[in-house]
């Protein structure tokens, strides 16, 4: 059975965009001289995998409208990868996170060509210097795609206004995560917790992985207003169970699949919305081992194994996986109540609920 990310055979079209925008802006960028590939070569790497979710939602949301498919759609699609890559390239740096997808993290990489040539400084600096270098120039290029896509000029301007928001609010987003990793979460309710929790993911998360996709996409294609709501409740819905099953798989998500350590978002101390459950429902041993242990960077599998037992026999697991369940429900009644929405698009977005929120994505 063919997966609903490859009908039209969409992940394959996008692809090729990609390598070729790579081409187009290795020409651009050829007479600063070879040292910026580097910065290409990052770049690449990134962009050479990945289920290709946030194009997918694009391009079926302006099929959902009734739209043909067509080269331009695909060009516009294409831009949601690299917006994804300089999202995950500044993510990583934030994070301090030691690889993305099975390989080192951009800023990892850079510091290691920098020690192999024996230049000098701080190889770490370099790193992370030139990642955040290589994640403005994505952010840049996803610009240059949707502005020379090629679809009709005020279909595009109806969707730009969609693109721009979100832009806005995924930066905004992302300094929402960084707060709160820092503020203090032993005074709050349990409540409040959640809440804060979830606030990250639906900016940092739900809204760009689908909702905003899928409405460039629908909005460019002219779909009636209430429609255009119903999806937008379906992407928000859908968005933040992504977002859920991948805080579990964060934790206890196969290394193989996930291209991350085993307990990589433990190390890293996120404050999910998991952990917000972890801490309502264990006793005070395990709240103490949360204090002590999450955000240890030099985590064992002994300390990771232990903080999954705590996670475990809280509840939490079970609490995020009702909560995941009734999302992707939410999201799939959204979809039926967008009646004009065009048949074929509607049968790939329900059965883009399942890809979403997976077990094992």
């Amino acid at each position: 059975m063919t997966s609903p990310l490859d009908e039209a055979d969409l992940r394959a079209r996008v692809q090729a965009c990609i390598d070729e925008e790579l081409r187009r802006q290795a020409v651009v960028l050829d007479e600063l001289g070879p040292d910026v590939t580097d910065l290409l070569d990052r770049v690449g790497s990134l962009l050479a995998g990945g289920k290709r979710l946030r194009a997918a939602f694009l391009y079926w949301g302006h099929r959902a409208a009734g739209r043909a498919d067509s080269d331009e759609l695909v060009r516009l699609a294409t831009a949601m990868e690299f917006f994804q890559a300089a999202a995950l390239i500044h993510d990583d740096v934030m994070d301090d996170s030691d690889t993305r997808r099975g390989m080192p993290a951009a800023h990892r990489a850079l510091a290691a060509v920098h020690t192999e040539r024996g230049w000098g400084g701080d190889d770490e600096r370099f790193g992370v210097a030139g990642a955040i270098l290589a994640g403005n120039l994505c952010l840049t290029w996803t610009d240059e795609l949707v502005a020379t896509s090629g679809l009709d000029a005020s279909d595009l301007a109806q969707g730009r206004v969609v693109f721009d928001r979100m832009r806005t609010q995924l930066m905004a987003g992302q300094f929402l995560d960084v707060v709160d990793s820092v503020r203090p979460w032993d005074d709050l309710a349990a409540s409040e917790r959640i809440e804060r929790a979830q606030r990250v993911i639906r900016y940092k998360s739900a809204k760009y992985t689908v909702e905003h996709p899928l409405l460039i996409g629908a909005t460019a294609g002219g779909l009636g207003e209430s429609d255009l709501a119903h999806l937008s409740s379906y992407g928000l819905d859908l968005g933040h169970a992504f977002q859920l099953r991948d805080d579990l798989l964060g934790v206890f998500g196969d290394p193989e699949t996930t291209g991350k350590p085993a307990g990589d978002d433990l190390r890293e101390g996120k404050r999910t919305v998991l952990i917000a459950h972890t801490l309502s429902g264990t006793d005070d041993a395990g709240r103490q081992l949360l204090r002590t242990a999450l955000g240890d960077p030099n985590l064992g599998t002994t300390a990771v194994d232990d903080l999954r037992a705590v996670i475990t026999d809280s509840g939490a697991v079970d609490a995020v996986e009702s909560e995941i369940s009734r999302l992707a429900a939410s999201a799939r009644t959204s979809l039926a109540a967008a009646t004009g929405v065009a048949p074929d698009a509607a049968v790939i977005l329900d059965q883009l609920v399942e890809i979403s929120t997976a077990r094992t994505a």
